[in-house]
């Protein structure tokens, strides 16, 4: 038995105990905070996404520290905790259909290699510029998938979230926009959601565009507007700039490693990087048509050669002077995806000191946060709110 094993889920009863006040405060104090919109979310958001607490907790890909991601199940837990907002990424079928997956590569989160009536449809291909070899949701229609169970991506690093592997198909996202109406209803607020349009240009070359059908799901679910309970989030500003003309929801701009070009960037020929994005010009086209950014979390605090924080960034003051809001990514508990100075012990999937690395990081003023475990984050919000 591991020590992980031993010790995981002891820490987890604790957190899980302890943020049961912070659950009661997503349930009452977050909604007075926020202001209570239509509870399924068409037509207001309790004002807009102005009005979320702050800092804002986004259960990342749901509660995907406990659950294995994108599957009802951790959207439920991550509401259930009180997480501000639930995120989805969506990929395409074959047919159209916009489907919750990290990737479109599903080889190591659902059961597709047990399946031999799929052996055929194994492929190499080149996803913004990057070889993958697996299966791919482009490559199988709704109804395949809907044959196939979800799992654990990092069994490595969260063996007890494999309890739950097969429990749970993959979700779509007009399902994911029912349950979010139906829960919205159910507890009389709306249920926000974090949308990401997964490599679009690569889509779009396939004939299988991403915006058209999400803007008319938006649309038919009455999350279309300005002061939805929604943000549309992705990596290749084109994107967002086309989502703009279809849809009033409000937009993020995802920024990776300051040498990274989003793909829509390298197709064409734009040769601005991510380090370009960052500067007050490159933020200031940014919100000519979007109202965030989403920066990975080394672009508000770096790190030294040997993994510790150094000393902030100039981006959130230089994101806020030209209107922007700040959800950087992705806070996890575990110690091997924590910074170097916040680690405890020397295992790397043991838990470490996350209040600490989340005081860091609510201390330069992000407007909110991705973390897999929102009940660590949403007690380290209600602390650094206290202070």
């Amino acid at each position: 038995m591991t020590e992980r094993a031993r010790t995981g889920p002891g820490r987890r009863t604790l957190l899980g105990a302890a943020v049961l006040g912070t659950t009661v405060l997503g349930a009452t104090g977050t909604a007075d905070a926020a202001g209570r919109g239509a509870p399924d979310g068409r037509g207001g958001g309790g004002g807009g996404y102005r009005h979320l607490p702050v800092p804002t907790v986004i259960g990342h890909r749901g509660a995907s520290g406990y659950r294995p991601e994108h599957t009802l199940g951790s959207y439920q837990l991550a509401l259930d905790m009180g997480a501000h907002i639930v995120e989805q990424d969506l990929v395409p079928t074959k047919d159209g259909h916009l489907v919750c997956r990290h990737e479109n590569d599903i080889t190591g989160t659902t059961d597709v290699a047990e399946h031999p009536e799929f052996a055929g449809r194994k492929a190499t291909k080149r996803v913004d510029g990057v070889s993958l070899t697996g299966w791919f949701t482009e490559d199988f229609t709704l109804a395949e998938l809907k044959t196939l169970r979800a799992k654990e991506r990092i069994p490595g690093n969260r063996q007890e979230n494999t309890l739950y592997d097969g429990r749970w198909e993959i979700p779509t996202f007009e399902e994911v926009l029912r349950w979010a109406d139906k829960e919205g209803r159910r507890r009389g607020e709306p249920v926000w959601l974090y949308v990401e349009t997964k490599h679009p240009s690569y889509f779009r070359g396939l004939g299988l565009g991403l915006e058209e059908p999400l803007a008319k799901l938006l649309r038919r679910h009455g999350r279309h507007r300005a002061d939805s309970a929604l943000i549309l989030q992705s990596f290749e500003p084109g994107s967002m700039r086309r989502l703009s003309k279809l849809v009033a929801t409000p937009r993020v701009v995802l920024l990776s490693g300051p040498k990274e070009r989003p793909w829509d960037f390298v197709e064409a020929g734009d040769p601005r990087t991510v380090a370009d994005l960052v500067k007050p010009a490159g933020l200031k086209w940014i919100a000519s048509f979007a109202q965030g950014i989403g920066p990975t979390l080394d672009l508000v605090i770096p790190k030294d050669a040997q993994g510790r924080l150094t000393s902030p960034t100039s981006l959130v003051t230089d994101a806020h002077a030209r209107g922007l809001v700040l959800h950087p990514y992705t806070l996890r508990n575990e110690n091997t995806f924590l910074p170097a100075d916040f680690r405890r012990g020397t295992d790397p999937n043991a838990y470490g000191d996350v209040f600490g690395a989340l005081r860091a990081y609510f201390e330069t003023g992000i407007d909110g946060i991705f973390s897999d475990n929102p009940d660590t984050a949403l007690l380290a919000a209600a602390d650094f709110a206290e202070r």
